[in-house]
């Protein structure tokens, strides 16, 4: 058996890593050696309470646990693990493939509000394939620590190119010099993108999903004779905010209501609980909501954007739990819903229900904030020069959610795109409600 042993004047990290054999038997303790185990004793409890569940505490900062990790609905043979020192991190993830060295990287990355917990239906699928399979909890998300939880601490820990970065780093601690397949999510896809913009030679290929990537801020060209500002402020979003809230019924796009204050609290303590809130968000996002009917919008107009759900385009002064109670699934609906059963739905309510949606809610700020949006114009005119594809779900909204996005990617944001697959019976969380359909996606293209 091993155990530590503490002294009052040894710090933490010391405490935790410290070992020392325990007696076998308590009628061989000599007096010294009472004493040892004595000490020994009181560190197991002191190290034990450091164990305990994780919670939010009121400095805004996660704590570590090592309890059992989803209670015990992940697929066999993947585990939950954590590795430090990951561009500042403490990095969860969930891994497969792990038995066999030397396996071919496929790295997932997540969107919100998800986890590395929604690739578990995935990962095995490609670890099946000969893959060894890595799923992260994304910077702000879930059980992954080292970034600091309040809406007013900065942002630029939360940019893209820092989670880039993260990404870059993972590949590296884990001991590999490229990945062999790299898919984003959502908020995922522009990581991935980025990955695949900056260092091809890491990220030889990508995949996108959800989320088409219009491509990298560009500086006005060819101004050199004009009198005007090479770089005009760029009023869009408010122009936007102002038409969709004079609309009647009064409208607001997700993206800047999630950009306020009270979101995280509004998402983090609804009314119905945590729990149904996150339950109809997931259902109304899915392809098993017959509400779902996306199509392209012509332009980035409010009359445009009203066509959208109201969990995309909010009824103004509603927050989000508010704006999707209405779509409730039925008890009937719930049991049908065999991605995303309520003991897996439980895990996000666990994870969530610990961190707040703080964190993970910072990336809708850093996509509004002109510096950290100013740091991505170092890849002004860059494209994605490596294979890619785009896996979008058919009932997906998020797919025309920016307008023009689709056709800026395929036409102009990357050179080698290998198709635009749109997959049947899916909504937002493809890789959750269509993983063997998914799965031949990827692996086609991986052969190609």
């Amino acid at each position: 058996m091993v155990i530590a042993i503490v002294k009052f004047d040894m710090p933490l990290n010391q405490v935790l890593s410290e070992e020392v054999p325990f007696m076998s038997h308590p009628l061989d303790l000599k007096p010294w050696a009472s004493r040892r185990a004595f000490l020994a004793i009181g560190a197991a409890s002191l190290v034990a309470s450091f164990l305990r569940p994780a919670r939010a505490n009121p400095l805004g900062e996660t704590e570590l646990t090592t309890s059992t990790y989803a209670q015990g609905t992940l697929p066999k043979g993947v585990r939950s693990r954590m590795i430090h020192g990951i561009n500042g991190l403490d990095v969860h993830f969930l891994e497969a493939g792990h038995e066999s060295p030397g396996r071919p990287l496929a790295l997932l990355l997540h969107g919100f509000p998800d986890l590395a917990y929604g690739w578990r239906h995935l990962i095995p699928l490609l670890a099946d394939a000969g893959y060894y399979v890595v799923a992260p909890d994304q910077r702000g998300f879930g059980r992954t620590t080292g970034w600091v939880n309040g809406y007013d601490t900065p942002l630029a820990p939360f940019s893209v190119l820092n989670m880039t970065r993260d990404a870059l780093a993972l590949v590296s601690a884990l001991g590999y010099r490229r990945t062999a397949m790299l898919v984003g999510h959502d908020l995922g896809s522009p990581v991935a993108s980025y990955c695949a913009i900056a260092r091809p030679d890491v990220f030889p290929s990508v995949v996108l999903m959800s989320a088409p990537f219009p491509g990298t801020p560009a500086f006005p060209f060819n101004t050199a004779e004009s009198e005007a500002s090479s770089v005009q402020p760029n009023t869009d979003s408010q122009k936007l905010a102002a038409a969709l809230a004079a609309l009647d019924p009064p409208r607001e796009y997700y993206a800047q209501y999630l950009s306020t204050r009270q979101a995280n609290d509004d998402m983090w303590h609804p009314p119905q609980g945590l729990h149904e809130f996150l339950r109809a968000f997931f259902y109304v996002k899915s392809g098993d909501w017959p509400g779902n009917k996306p199509h392209p919008l012509k332009a980035r107009t409010a009359i445009e954007f009203a066509q959208m759900p109201t969990y995309y385009v909010m009824d103004l002064g509603k927050t989000m739990p508010q704006n999707v109670a209405p779509f409730q699934p039925s008890a009937a609906d719930v049991l049908a819903s065999k991605w995303l059963t309520d003991p897996e739905l439980a895990v996000y309510t666990e994870e969530y229900g610990r961190t707040g949606f703080q964190g993970a809610l910072q990336a809708y700020r850093v996509y509004s904030d002109p510096d950290l949006n100013a740091e991505l114009r170092l890849f002004s005119g860059k494209t994605i020069d490596v294979p890619s594809l785009f896996i979008g779900g058919k009932s997906d909204w998020g797919t025309y959610s920016a307008p023009g996005a689709l056709d800026l990617m395929r036409t102009k944001a990357t050179t080698r795109m290998r198709g635009i697959e749109m997959i049947d019976d899916a909504g937002h969380w493809i890789q959750q409600e269509q993983p063997s359909r998914l799965s031949t996606l990827l692996l086609d293209f991986m052969k190609a």
